[in-house]
C-alpha cells in the first residue's frame, strides 16, 4: 500500500476512536486534489444512522440471511443496493475517493472480483500487495475492504476462481495451460488442487474480514461465476465443481451467505447446488427474469447480482452503453419488484496493461479482444465522473429504501488537464529493443513454443506482451514467401532485417487477411517483397491481445499464445532453429531501457519512443492516440493499455498518481507508422459518436 493510502487510513482510525470529545475534520488528499472533508461529530438522537450504527447496534448475532421477501441483516431488514468495483482497475489511491461517491449515491455495499491471475501471476508465487510487480500495488484487497468499511459500506465478495469480468482469460492463470490435459473449471483434480493451493492463502484474508465476526465488510460470497452459463446442448454441467468450491469457503471458515449468479432464463438450475442462493443476471426483461428466479427458487428474496448498467466494447466495433431512459425503467422494474441490486459495474475503471479480455464467436471475426478502458458506460466515469446515471440512481435508490442512513457529502470531481503536445522523441528501432531483452526472457529452441511452455518467469511461462520467434541466416530470394501453417494464436508481425514486411491493420476487414486468428492457411502467406536475394534475419513477432474470458468449456478456455511446431514455412521449406524471446514490457524493464536514438526522425515500427512531460502538479489526463496505428502506452513504465485505429476508442486514461512533479517519461510501443506528436485531452474521443446496445455473447 502506498504511504498517502497508509497515512489516510491511519487518520480515520485515530478521527473515529476520539470522535466523542468533540468536532474532529480530517482532509484526504488524493491525486493532487482534497477529498473530504470528513465531519465527525457527536451525532444527535434525530441524526440518521450510519449503515454500521444500525446493524450493528446491540452486537452481532447473525450476517445476512435471504427470507421470504427481504433480506435481512444481523435480522434487521436491509435494502441490498449494491455497486460493483474492481480494486484492481481503479488506482489505489483512488480507491477512496471511488468508494466515497458510491456510498454518496446511497448504496449500501460494493462489489468486487478477486483475480487468480494477478494474485498468483507464477506457480506458486502470491502476491498481495507486495509482490514487487506492476499491479502489485493495485491488489492489497485487504486495505480495500478495510477502506470500504470506514466509507460506511458492506462488501459482497465473488473470489472466483473464475471471474470473467471481460478480464484477460477471466481472470485464470495462463501457467495453468502447462498443465498437460487440465480442464479448467471443472472438477478434474489437476485443476481442482491449484484452486485449493490459492485459496489456502486467499481465503484466510476474507475469512478474518467477515461481518459476522465484528471484523470487516464482508456479507456474502460467491461460488464460482455464471456457471450455469455455460450450458451446454446434450452435456451436463460439472456441478461437483460448484460443490468443491463451497466446500473449501467452508473449510476456510467463511460464513457469511453463499450464493451462484447465472441469467435465469440462460443459466436456468444449471449453475445453482443444493444450500446455496441464487440470484440473476441481466439488463432486461426484469419482471420476467425475476418472475423465473422465484420458479427455480420459491420463498426467497429477489437479488440480482449483475444488472447491467452498460456494456464493454471490442477492438473495431461501435461504442456500446445503455441509454438512460432504458437504465432507469429496468432499474426501477428491479426495484419495485421487489428485488435486492448490484450495478454491473458502478465504476469500471481502466483494464490496465494487458488485462483486457476477449471474446469468441461462431462466425467473423471469430474472436474480439476488449479495449482498455473499461468505462462501461456506468453511472461513474473511468475517470470516476459524475453521469446522468449517477443523478438518477440516486433518487431510484431513495424512493425504494426501507431504513434511511446518513451519507456523506459527494467528493469533487478529480480535475483533467490538456497538456502541451509533446514531439521530437527518442526512439529505439526493433533490433536495439530486442537487443536488451534480458538472457533469463530469451531460449533457443528447434521449433517454435507456445509462449506459455517459453522459460521466462522461473519457467511459469510468459503471461503477457509479445512473443518473437527469430531466425538468424534464413535464406531469402526475391520472390520468397512465408506460410504460417494452422492457427494462429494471437496477432501476427513479420520483419525482415528490421524492416516490417506485414500489412498495417486499419481496418476491421483486415483481420481477414494474414497474420490473424480468423485467417485460413492459405491467407496466411506472405510475399517479402526483397530487392535482391541476401541472408537474412526473420522475426515473427506475436501479440497475444488477449485471452478469452467467457464461453463454453469444451472449446472456448484452450487458450495458448504464438505458435508451435512444424508452423512456419518459407519456399515450401519448414525453418527450425529459433532463438524465442518473451518481450514483456514489464515496468522495470521499460523504465531501464537504454540507447536512445535522438534528434532523428523515428522510422515506421515496430518502434519504441520515449517522450518526456514536464508537471507541476500531477492531475489526471487522457492520451490522445488518434494518428497513430497501433501500439501500448507506458507512464513512467507502468503499462495504461493499448490502442488501435480501428476504434472504438481513441484515448488511453492516465490517472494523476502515475505522475510526479518534474520530469516524466511517456513510452509509446508503435506496431505500424507513429504519429509526429503525442496529444492529451480532457475527455474520452469514440470513433465513432452514437451509442449502439448490443449484450448478445
Amino acid at each position: 500500500m502506498c504511504s498517502l493510502c497508509s497515512c489516510a487510513c491511519s487518520l480515520i482510525r485515530w478521527a473515529f476512536c476520539i470522535a466523542a470529545f468533540g468536532l474532529i475534520v480530517v482532509a484526504f488528499v488524493v491525486g493532487g486534489y482534497v477529498l473530504g472533508p470528513l465531519v465527525i461529530k457527536d451525532k444527535p438522537h434525530t441524526q440518521d444512522p450510519s449503515v454500521y450504527e444500525y446493524y450493528t447496534a446491540g452486537g452481532i448475532t447473525e450476517g445476512l440471511k435471504a427470507g421470504t421477501v427481504d433480506f435481512t441483516l444481523n435480522k434487521k431488514v436491509i435494502s441490498l443496493h449494491s455497486g460493483s468495483i474492481h480494486y484492481f482497475r481503479v488506482h489505489p489511491q483512488y480507491w477512496r475517493d471511488r468508494l466515497r461517491k458510491l456510498r454518496a449515491a446511497g448504496f449500501v455495499a460494493v462489489e468486487t472480483y478477486v483475480p487468480w491471475n494477478l494474485h498468483e501471476p507464477y506457480d506458486g508465487v502470491f502476491d498481495f500487495g507486495n509482490g514487487g510487480e506492476d499491479m502489485s500495488p493495485f491488489l492489497d484487497i485487504r486495505t480495500f475492504l478495510k477502506i470500504a468499511q470506514e466509507e460506511d459500506l458492506l462488501a459482497i465478495l465473488r473470489p472466483g476462481p473464475y471471474i470473467c469480468a471481460e478480464w484477460e482469460f477471466g481472470g485464470l492463470p495462463s501457467w495453468l495451460q502447462k498443465i498437460p490435459s487440465i480442464k479448467v473449471r471443472t472438477s478434474d483434480p489437476k485443476y481442482t488442487e491449484r484452486v485449493q493451493r490459492f485459496f489456502d492463502v486467499l481465503l484466510p484474508i476474507l475469512k478474518n474480514l467477515q461481518f459476522s465476526t465484528g471484523q470487516g465488510p464482508i456479507i456474502a460470497f460467491q461460488v464460482e461465476n455464471e456457471y450455469g452459463n455455460t450450458k451446454e446442448p446434450n452435456k451436463d454441467t460439472d456441478k461437483q465443481h460448484l460443490r468443491d468450491i463451497k466446500a473449501m469457503f467452508e473449510k476456510a471458515g467463511l460464513a457469511e451467505l453463499f450464493f451462484t449468479s447465472d441469467t435465469p432464463s440462460k443459466g436456468r438450475e444449471y449453475g445453482a447446488i443444493e444450500g446455496v442462493l441464487e440470484v440473476a443476471n441481466f439488463n432486461e426483461n426484469p419482471t420476467g427474469e425475476l418472475n423465473l428466479l422465484k420458479e427455480l427458487q420459491p420463498n426467497k428474496a429477489a437479488m440480482v447480482m449483475e444488472f447491467w448498467t452498460g456494456w464493454f466494447d471490442h477492438w473495431g466495433e461501435a461504442h456500446h452503453g445503455m441509454t438512460l431512459d432504458n437504465f432507469k425503467k429496468v432499474l426501477e422494474d428491479i426495484l419495485k419488484y421487489p428485488s435486492g441490486v448490484n450495478f454491473y459495474m458502478f465504476h469500471g475503471g481502466t483494464s490496465f496493461g494487458f488485462l483486457n479480455g476477449g471474446n469468441v464467436y461462431k462466425e467473423f471475426p471469430f474472436y474480439l479482444p476488449d479495449i482498455s478502458s473499461y468505462d462501461y458506460d456506468a453511472p461513474l466515469s473511468e475517470a470516476g465522473d459524475y453521469t446522468e446515471k449517477y443523478e438518477a440512481t440516486v433518487s431510484l435508490l431513495a424512493k425504494y429504501q426501507k431504513v434511511t442512513f446518513r451519507k456523506p457529502e459527494r467528493p469533487v470531481e478529480t480535475p483533467k488537464k490538456v497538456y502541451t503536445p509533446l514531439s521530437s522523441p527518442d526512439f529505439l528501432n526493433w533490433n536495439s529493443l530486442l537487443d536488451q531483452v534480458d538472457a533469463e526472457d530469451k531460449q533457443d529452441s528447434p521449433q517454435p513454443i507456445y509462449m506459455e511452455y517459453h522459460q521466462a518467469n522461473g519457467g511459469s511461462g510468459q503471461n503477457f506482451g509479445y512473443i518473437v520467434y527469430r531466425k538468424k541466416d534464413q535464406s531469402l530470394t526475391p520472390t520468397s514467401t512465408l506460410k504460417i501453417d494452422g492457427k494462429i494464436n494471437g496477432a501476427a508481425m513479420v520483419m525482415v532485417n528490421n524492416e516490417l514486411k506485414s500489412p498495417p491493420l486499419q481496418t476491421v476487414d483486415d483481420l481477414k487477411g494474414f497474420g490473424y486468428w480468423c485467417s485460413d492457411s492459405d491467407k496466411n502467406t506472405l510475399d517479402l517483397k526483397l530487392s535482391s536475394a541476401t541472408t537474412a534475419v526473420l522475426d515473427i513477432i506475436i501479440e497475444n491481445w488477449s485471452r478469452n474470458n467467457y464461453g463454453k468449456l469444451s472449446t472456448d478456455f484452450n487458450q495458448v499464445r504464438g505458435l508451435t511446431s512444424n508452423q512456419v514455412y518459407v519456399d515450401g521449406n519448414q525453418v527450425q532453429d529459433f532463438t524465442i524471446y518473451a518481450l514483456q514490457f514489464k515496468g522495470k524493464w521499460v523504465r531501464r531501457l537504454k540507447n536512445w536514438t535522438q534528434n532523428q526522425v523515428a522510422g515506421n515500427g515496430p518502434v519504441m519512443l520515449k517522450f518526456k512531460l514536464n508537471v507541476e502538479q500531477p492531475t489526471d489526463t487522457f492520451l490522445d492516440m488518434q494518428g497513430w496505428g497501433k501500439g501500448v502506452v507506458f507512464v513512467n513504465g507502468f503499462n495504461i493499455g493499448r490502442y488501435s485505429t480501428i476504434g472504438p476508442l481513441r484515448t488511453l486514461f492516465a490517472p494523476a498518481p502515475l505522475f510526479q512533479s518534474g520530469t516524466n517519461e511517456i513510452c509509446v510501443f508503435e506496431h505500424f507508422k507513429p504519429s509526429s506528436e503525442l496529444k492529451f485531452s480532457d475527455r474520452m474521443i469514440y470513433k465513432d459518436s452514437e451509442k449502439t446496445i448490443n449484450v448478445d455473447l
